[in-house]
């Protein structure tokens, strides 16, 4: 997603707060892990101060699909999402695929989803990214646990 966006990834402890938030689009995402977003990402998030109208984006990958079930415990995006909303940004768009998931009995089997993200998935973030990449003009997309 970076390369179409013009910017590189930033893991959350290597951000610095006030010059990411120059950006007119900043992205958020990570392996989803138990059900949400890394907590060091969400702890970043909870460190921003508010903002108003400021464009974000999610992303995230999983073992199992991000919303194969309605119910809401599987919307892996919603705790991030809910953050986000607080401290004032818009959420202009979400994009997650599968990942190769190796926790809990996952690990005994050598993992789950082995290959992923595949190369479609990898031509659906780029596809997605570009899209974004026609709303702003100054992306930054920060990232963790990857």
């Amino acid at each position: 997603m970076a390369e179409p966006l013009g910017t590189e990834p930033l893991e959350p402890r290597n951000a610095d707060i006030n010059s990411l938030l120059t950006s007119d689009l900043i992205g958020f995402g990570s392996g989803i892990y138990f059900g949400s977003h890394h907590r060091t990402l969400l702890a970043f998030v909870d460190r921003l101060p508010l903002v108003a109208g400021k464009k974000a984006f999610i992303f995230s990958t999983s073992g199992a699909r991000n919303g194969v079930i309605q119910l809401p415990w599987c919307n892996y995006n919603r705790a991030l999402s809910s953050k986000l909303h607080d401290k004032g940004f818009e959420t202009i768009g979400e994009f997650s695929c599968r990942g190769w998931d190796t926790s809990g009995p996952w690990s005994l089997l050598g993992g789950f989803g082995r290959g992923r993200p595949s190369p479609e998935d990898l031509q659906n973030a780029r596809d997605f990214a570009i899209k974004l990449a026609r709303v702003c003009s100054r992306p930054t997309a920060a990232r963790a646990g990857m």
